[in-house]
């Protein structure tokens, strides 16, 4: 469970850098980069609930 934690960190800050690279600097490639970063996140989050419903069943 913990490498899973570190991969929705690590794709929270890319989501977050890209997100901020697109708001304040105006960078338009960033855009959808944040945006895979939040599938991706998506993805991972789902993937915590199921893994953490089942320790919690032990």
């Amino acid at each position: 469970m913990k490498d899973l934690v570190s991969k929705i960190n690590a794709e929270f800050e890319t989501f977050k850098t890209e997100s901020e690279s697109l708001i304040e600097k105006g960078v338009k490639a960033a855009g959808p980069r944040a945006r895979k970063a939040t599938l991706e996140i998506e993805k991972l989050l789902k993937e915590f609930r199921k893994v953490s419903i089942e320790a919690a069943k032990k």
